[in-house]
């Protein structure tokens, strides 16, 4: 491993936390359901499974819903995006954050379960976080959610997605038919190190090939499994597979990027930042020093609290809308 200036209480466990070898996929899906083991129910949260018909013919997403117990009325929500490369990940492995996001923000939180590449490619992914939101948008009176403060959220390829959802949904309601127009606009994206861009180029990326968590190997394999051997980096790529690609940034919601220091993807969540910015999107981007990439998520230090509070206090002031 490179000479990385890492946070002292984060030295450890980057010595202990590889990049996931995606050629053997199998495997690496099975490190990551390691870290979603069963997790005791939270106290003062309710959680509950909702299957959504895809009308494709495929087995039905399963969506898991958490809402603070005591909770009155109409809430906001937050439909969570879970991380993975596009290629592994599941809801359960973000079950205890989701529980403590929910009672912490005062939200319901929708976390979905969206279909995995290789199996299923682009678009598969971005067909089913649609999909979700919609549902959510018609199911908001049963949830006593208000849908006029959902905001996106994702980690990694989460934020990814979550940048592509606001990117079609945008579109959606631009040019399609009257339904997709009464579609309600997000009212904010949380991208957390999200996975952005496949051309794979910037100096991050050829700097950080061995970095924990993930790396450019493991980007690069990523991608080619969501987009199809050949694709990533050609110019048939479209902006909804790949955020960063988007040449019309007008009409986002407003964001907030959390950018890792030691991550092969901040440059490309730092260029995302800057386009939106430029854009005329109201956006913040937090690039946290001496991290690697979802640290805060796996260990235990200050700059993990101080990113996760700073997670919470970002959601609460863009839902909690007067």
């Amino acid at each position: 491993m490179m000479d990385y200036r890492f946070d002292p209480e984060l030295v450890d466990a980057a010595e202990r936390i590889q990049a996931p070898d995606l050629s053997d996929l199998a495997s690496a899906r099975s490190s990551g359901a390691r870290r979603g083991m069963p997790v005791a129910p939270h106290p003062s949260v309710c959680d509950e499974e909702f299957g959504i018909d895809r009308g494709t013919g495929e087995p039905v997403m399963r969506v898991r819903v958490y809402r603070p117990r005591d909770a009155d009325g109409l809430l906001p929500a937050v439909l969570h995006l879970h991380s993975g490369g596009y290629v592994m990940g599941s809801t359960d492995a973000a079950h205890a954050r989701n529980q403590r996001l929910s009672c912490e923000v005062g939200a319901v939180v929708v976390a979905v379960d969206y279909r995995l590449a290789p199996e299923h490619p682009y678009p598969g992914a971005l067909d089913d976080v649609v999909a979700a939101f919609t549902w959510l948008v018609a199911e908001s009176k049963s949830l006593r959610v208000d849908p006029s403060r959902i905001s996106l959220h994702g980690r990694s390829a989460g934020g990814g997605l979550a940048a592509a959802l606001a990117l079609k949904l945008r579109d959606m309601r631009r040019g399609g038919n009257a339904q997709a127009r009464r579609l309600p606009e997000p009212c904010f994206q949380y991208l957390a190190a999200p996975q952005l861009d496949d051309r794979t180029s910037t100096p991050s990326m050829r700097r950080f090939v061995d970095t924990p968590m993930w790396s450019r190997g493991a980007a690069e394999a990523s991608w080619a499994h969501y987009l199809g051997a050949g694709m990533p980096g050609t110019v048939h790529v479209p902006a909804y597979a790949a955020p960063a690609r988007a040449t019309d940034l007008s009409g986002l919601p407003p964001a907030y990027i959390a950018v890792m220091e030691f991550d092969p993807m901040r440059d490309e969540a730092l260029n995302y930042a800057r386009a939106l910015a430029e854009a005329g999107i109201s956006v913040e981007a937090h690039l946290f020093p001496g991290t690697f990439h979802c640290s805060a998520v796996l260990v235990d230090a200050a700059v993990s609290r101080r990113e996760l509070d700073e997670e919470r206090a970002v959601l609460h002031a863009a839902l909690h809308i007067a």
